[in-house]
């Protein structure tokens, strides 16, 4: 009996193989030349007549015989199609991860809707943000977000000093020079917040992706190695169809 993935591998070849002979099905009943035929023969007026030979065209396309064959194409294809359907109904397996069944009794379509989705989780997850490692976080339960610590730095204040450079004398004023000194004048304490997450916890949940990824694909192997009961529906539509 075959199995479930050999009636896949089949298929598209079977599926090509049924379009060249619609086509080429097309193709034969398009050219009304093909479909006619004639039958001619000359007789005189009289005996002294020319004699001319009879003439004639064979039928070389039978459209009768280009829905059989067809149909024969057609069958195998509608056949080969019916048994993978039939079988992905009851074709199942189930999601395991570290020996612990995560989703059970899983049909093969919806397997293969699991694959798709969880290539695109593991890039969100790639990509989520992640906590600056230059700083050191901890959890904030009054904000739920993580913070650092404080850090407290000055705050100063540009207050002009001056610079004598030349005492006053009988005949010359002071020359005086005018220079900025910062002076402290209060503290800032920082502490900084953030929603994004720590680096190990994005690994985490891509680790946890890529785990379920690789469970589902051995579950599809599995489903797609179900024994399949051959279908037989070609022959009852084209039964009726070309009957």
């Amino acid at each position: 009996m075959a199995k479930l993935n050999q009636i896949i591998a089949v298929e598209k070849g079977v599926k090509s193989k049924s379009f060249q002979d619609i086509t080429a099905a097309h193709h034969k009943v398009q050219k009304p030349t093909l479909l006619a035929g004639i039958s001619r023969t000359y007789q005189p007026k009289d005996e002294e007549g020319e004699q001319l030979p009879p003439e004639s065209t064979r039928v070389q396309v039978k459209a009768e015989d280009v829905l059989r064959e067809m149909s024969a194409s057609l069958t195998r294809l509608f056949d080969v199609t019916a048994t993978k359907d039939w079988a992905n109904c009851t074709a199942r397996a189930d999601v395991t991860v570290d020996g612990r069944t995560v989703v059970a009794d899983v049909p093969v379509s919806y397997l293969l809707f699991l694959e798709k989705q969880l290539t695109d989780l593991h890039t969100f997850v790639r990509k989520l943000p992640v906590l600056d490692a230059a700083e050191s976080w901890s959890l904030d339960p009054s904000t739920d977000s993580w913070k650092t610590d404080p850090v407290r730095t000055i705050r100063t204040k540009k207050v002009p000093r001056n610079h004598v450079k030349a005492e006053a004398t009988d005949k010359h004023p002071a020359q005086v020079e005018v220079y900025y000194e910062d002076v402290p004048i209060g503290y800032w304490t920082t502490v900084k917040f953030s929603g994004a997450l720590p680096a190990r916890r994005v690994n985490e949940l891509a680790e946890r992706v890529e785990k379920l990824q690789q469970a589902v694909k051995f579950a599809r192997e599995e489903a797609n190695g179900a024994e399949v009961t051959d279908q037989r529906v070609g022959d009852a539509v084209f039964g009726y169809l070309f009957g």
